[in-house]
């Protein structure tokens, strides 16, 4: 956080000021007061279950020194504003374009990634490849998917004087909210990676999808650039709603992205390899060769992506398939792979879960387990999908079955039609299994694992089976380990 003191918050925030103007934010912005440290603003955000501002008292025992809230407190240093998290989002604008019009010293350049699948993975690859050009602590990357107007904001606002890269994820429910995240931090690279059917249920429908995700191309900086996937036709087309001035960089698997992956193999463990074609402009294109530590081939355009960012940024093509090449997963319960102890792989893909990463997720736990292992889905619920649910989920049941996994294990009655689809084309017998609850299948599963098994465990959030993963993958070492 970039220091600033009660009058500049209030006057970023067009907030009243109940507090000595010189008091000072020197630590960091915090929506939770368990997070309070010395320095720290903390932002008192109303909710259907708590109010912030019941939390204020604490978070100023514990050393924060300004709290930005909906009205007065007593006795606690406070810029009072209509609305606490539009003001959060006012703040990391000010602070942002404040950090940029520096006149000496380092100025930010934004990496914004946006699209229905694959920003996480691509904003961590997007850390790993870029960090290696800077000093320590000159990147700032969007930890886990903190990608709303909430968590957005407090990731900018991590900014410091020594950062040289800011690297946002942007997510959306509804049409609007990429425009509102781009007003706060404008992108010098906006990245689009597919449209597909993610909160289609809240959106209306895939076209209202595809124009969210357009917010991105009309929302970076004047004379900025975007990075467009080639395999997604709804994305290519939106390098027609590129302003003037603003470069268009493709990336994907057709002859005609600029950055393209040729010769993808997958091994056993279902890494990918590839080989790294670059179209610089109108020289010869460059080549070098990729080996993917990411799990599922679908990691491919993921890479392709932060590559396109980073070559655009200037790093040379060898040093970026060497940085891809070694790059790791770095967020939680996305394809997650644990080998237990007792030969049992879990493959924890538990965050989140739409029609498309569900099929991802079961391609590449078909290819793991190849010929010679017993594959095990375990499935929840896909939420925010509306009327389409039934479809989707009974899709995902029937392709289950033509994929041949061997034992289906179908989570709660959101995701019934999954058990409902694979009946359907044709599972018989104990091959597709329907549990109420998360405890009915962790008993399940731990009674009927087997080594050498293949376990997937993919769900939405709200459906709670990443609880489950995190069993899964430590069970069986807790229990060794107390032998």
């Amino acid at each position: 956080m970039i220091e600033l003191t009660a009058t500049q918050v209030a006057a970023a925030t067009g907030g009243r000021l109940h507090a000595d103007p010189d008091v000072t934010v020197t630590g960091a912005v915090i929506v939770d007061s368990r997070q309070a440290g010395p320095g720290a603003l903390f932002v008192a955000l109303p909710g259907d279950r708590v109010d912030g501002h019941d939390f204020a008292a604490s978070a100023v025992e514990s050393g924060a020194t300004l709290v930005l809230a909906a009205r007065e407190l007593d006795g606690l240093p406070t810029v009072v504003v209509d609305d606490p998290q539009a003001a959060l989002g006012e703040l990391a604008r000010y602070v942002l374009a404040a950090a940029r019009d520096r006149a000496d010293g380092i100025v930010p350049k934004v990496v914004a990634v946006t699209g229905s699948v694959g920003k996480t993975t691509t904003k961590d690859l997007l850390g790993q490849l870029l960090g290696p050009e800077v000093d320590e602590g000159a990147i700032v990357v969007t930890k886990g998917s903190l990608n709303n107007e909430i968590g957005l904001p407090l990731t900018v606002l991590r900014v410091t004087t020594a950062t040289r890269y800011l690297v946002l994820e942007m997510g959306a429910d509804r049409v609007g909210n990429i425009a509102y995240l781009t007003r706060i931090a404008p992108p010098d690279v906006g990245v689009v990676l597919s449209v597909g059917v993610a909160h289609v249920g809240i959106f209306g429908s895939v076209e209202a999808i595809a124009k969210a995700k357009a917010e991105m191309v009309s929302g970076v900086v004047d004379g900025g650039s975007v990075v467009l996937n080639a395999d997604d036709l709804r994305v290519a087309a939106m390098a027609g709603q590129v302003a003037p001035g603003t470069s268009v960089r493709t990336f994907g698997t057709i002859p005609s992205a600029d950055v393209r992956a040729e010769d993808i193999l997958i091994d056993a463990a279902g890494r990918a390899s590839f080989t790294l074609a670059v179209r610089p402009g109108q020289a010869d294109e460059q080549r070098a060769d990729v080996t993917l530590q990411l799990v599922g081939p679908h990691h491919v355009n993921n890479a392709l992506a932060a590559a396109t960012v980073t070559l655009g940024l200037g790093v040379p093509v060898a040093e970026v398939a060497t940085r891809l090449s070694s790059a790791t997963p770095r967020s939680p319960h996305r394809m997650a792979v644990t080998e237990r102890p007792d030969g049992v792989t879990v493959i924890d893909d538990a965050y989140n879960a739409n029609p498309d990463s569900m099929k991802a997720g079961l391609r590449t736990l078909a290819v793991v387990a190849g010929r010679t292992r017993r594959s095990v889905a375990v499935l929840g619920a896909m939420l925010e999908l509306g009327d389409a649910a039934r479809a989707a989920h009974d899709e995902i049941g029937r392709l289950v079955v033509r994929l041949n996994i061997k034992q289906l294990i179908v989570v709660g009655e959101g995701a019934y039609h999954i058990h409902e689809g694979a009946m359907q084309e044709g599972s018989w017998g104990s091959e597709s299994i329907f549990v109420p609850d998360l405890d009915a299948a962790r008993e399940l599963l731990d009674a009927s694992l087997e080594p050498g098994d293949v376990v997937l465990v993919k769900s939405s959030l709200g459906s709670g089976l990443w609880a489950l993963g995190d069993h899964l993958s430590l069970a069986k070492t807790v229990e060794d380990n107390h032998k």
